[in-house]
């Protein structure tokens, strides 16, 4: 293996085309593709699949990327020491997350990770679907749940109390009747403050269902209805008020990575921001 090519395997997988990769080091596309057909001979494997949209890593080449980033990150710190400089962060920093706790929570430690480390790039993927951290879909990822996943460094980060919210001045009847009720879509019914809000308010008429609790806490304060919310949510949304008729179960967050990134400098410095700002 030419430790060169690593520079070119990279290159290709955060372009995701060889013309893009070659315009980010300087490089001729076919040079690009003689040099990656080089490494997948030297380690045997198919490292990308080639498809009209440009390339994605295959499972050999996700296992590659993560063993090549590490590779670049000490290279550069090395270079950097022999300089004398100070030790800088670079590249690039996968973090996934609901679509709220992504907005609302670490938008500030994303900020204070891009004054502190200006050549690092974050990029937040506020989504439902579980990402996968061996297939590097993300680095970093906060969840209601444990991983079950093996070879996943976890950690339980924090619990969310919830409760009931309405625009400010709503009442409502004990088991609901009569009130317009805003909650999760069908997917999620088995969550359990899903199933609590049924369970209390009955008679409740459903006028509204999303994924998204930003959603659901605005047209809560637009008066359409009644929310179950996260309190670090609802507490922070002009015009909402908690509805006392009972506490829905709160949830706990993890935060989870996989084990081959412990030595990813980067990911460490993320994860300590977040650690001191929000661990009990």
């Amino acid at each position: 293996m030419e430790w060169s090519d690593l520079k070119v395997f990279l290159a290709i997988a955060r372009a995701g085309t060889l013309a893009g990769a070659a315009r980010l080091i300087g490089q001729t596309q076919p040079t690009m593709g003689r040099r990656l057909r080089a490494l997948e001979q030297a380690v045997g494997h198919i490292l990308f699949q080639r498809t009209v949209d440009g390339f994605i890593l295959t499972d050999e080449g996700a296992a590659v990327l993560i063993h090549a980033e590490r590779v670049e990150e000490e290279t550069l710190a090395f270079a950097r020491e022999l300089d004398g400089q100070q030790l800088e962060l670079n590249g690039i920093l996968r973090v996934s997350s609901s679509d709220w706790f992504g907005v609302h929570m670490l938008t500030p430690i994303c900020t204070a990770f891009s004054h502190d480390h200006p050549k690092m790039t974050v990029e937040l993927l506020t989504d439902a679907r579980l990402l996968n951290l061996a297939r590097r879909e993300t680095d970093l990822a906060f969840r209601i749940q444990p991983f079950e996943q093996p070879d996943i460094v976890q950690r339980k980060l924090m619990h969310i109390d919830y409760a009931l919210y309405g625009k400010v001045g709503t009442s409502v009847a004990k088991n609901g009747a009569g009130a317009a009720l805003i909650t999760l879509d069908a997917a999620f019914e088995d969550f359990p403050d899903v199933q609590w809000v049924h369970r209390v308010l009955p008679k409740a008429q459903v006028v509204f269902r999303s994924n998204s609790r930003d959603a659901q806490a605005i047209m809560c304060a637009h008066g359409a209805g009644l929310a179950v919310l996260p309190c670090l949510l609802g507490d922070m949304i002009p015009g909402l008020q908690k509805i006392d008729i009972g506490t829905p179960p709160g949830r706990d967050v993890w935060v989870g990575y996989h084990r081959d990134l412990r030595g990813l400098r980067r990911l460490r410095t993320f994860l300590d921001l977040v650690v001191a700002r929000y661990a009990g």
